[in-house]
């Protein structure tokens, strides 16, 4: 039986997937689901360019402002909020640059073989939420340090399973065996601009001015009027930490529109590392004089479509 196909553009910030997406999703009749790990936050729109109303409006959106900026967010919680629409949704067309939660959606949900037991699982994530999750992923760094060394602290979902499996197997997660993406029940098919690497840090540059003129400032000022922490994690966001620094009195704000920069290049850097490593995804060259359009991407889709017949 052949898989259900899932899209998706995906790579660094500022890279101008949001416009392109909307173009591909409107063409193709597809529906797209935010893969952004700051856009899921409520009243958090202008510091992560999150798609205007006018750009929701233009082709169904899904995950977007799904929580309050009070609360934690891990990848288990969107994956569980998402999965459902990859099954649901005709066209799925997953957009954003949050590469763990690319990675969640792409496994099978059980990783290894073990049978789950609820009890320890529970356990563990009431571990997790009082102490952090870093401290969750210190106990795995103690059992299985191979494991850990693959995961992220922010990734509770595999935290949890790989101290269960370890719990109820007495054997660590690294020598059980794990899937692959060729296990997934979905065949993906992911694009990603490919700029040369000062222009889009000229882009991202350029971006955060942007968000300065839109009122940046003032969001970070609304949502700490609200009584956001500022430890929340919401707050630990690109832009908003940064200026929480010049409310606080730290630095100078024009310190802090520079080091939200530097910090976006350098966060950027790492997304292009992590979605390199992705041999699924098709990178389309991009420059100030040529930009993929949706003909092509579409162009791309029907011959991966005539390969796999």
């Amino acid at each position: 039986m052949s898989k259900k196909r899932i899209y998706g553009l995906v790579g660094p910030t500022a890279s101008g997937k949001t416009a392109l997406s909307i173009a591909f999703a409107q063409r193709m009749g597809g529906e797209i689901l935010c893969m952004d790990s700051m856009q899921i936050y409520r009243g958090m729109d202008i510091g992560t360019a999150k798609p205007t109303p006018q750009e929701q409006a233009a082709v169904p959106h899904h995950l977007l402002n799904l929580v309050s900026p009070k609360e934690p967010f891990t990848v288990a919680d969107y994956q569980r909020l998402a999965a459902p629409l990859l099954e649901k949704l005709p066209v799925p067309v997953l957009v954003g640059g949050t590469g763990f939660y690319l990675k969640a959606l792409s496994l099978p949900m059980d990783l290894g073989h073990t049978v789950g037991d609820e009890q320890v699982r529970r356990k563990l994530e009431q571990y997790a939420a009082e102490r952090g999750n870093g401290a969750l992923h210190r106990v795995l760094e103690e059992k299985d340090p191979v494991t850990a060394a693959r995961l992220h602290p922010n990734d509770v979902r595999r935290v949890v399973r790989a101290l269960e499996v370890l719990e109820l197997t007495g054997s660590p997660m690294s020598a059980q065996v794990m899937p692959t993406y060729a296990d997934s029940p979905y065949a993906f098919t992911l694009f990603a601009l490919d700029w040369p690497r000062p222009v889009l840090y000229d882009r991202i540059n350029r971006r955060v001015d942007q968000m300065m003129a839109e009122g940046l400032m003032d969001e970070v000022r609304s949502l700490r009027a609200q009584g956001v922490p500022e430890t929340a994690q919401s707050m630990q966001g690109l832009g908003y930490k940064e200026l929480l620094m010049c409310l606080r009195g730290e630095i100078s704000l024009p310190d802090a529109v520079e080091l939200i920069k530097r910090r976006t290049r350098n966060y950027a850097k790492r997304q292009l590392t992590w979605f390199r490593a992705d041999r699924r995804i098709r990178w389309l060259p991009a420059d100030e004089t040529r930009f993929p359009d949706a003909e092509e991407l579409i162009s791309i889709t029907e011959e991966q479509s005539i390969d796999t017949e």
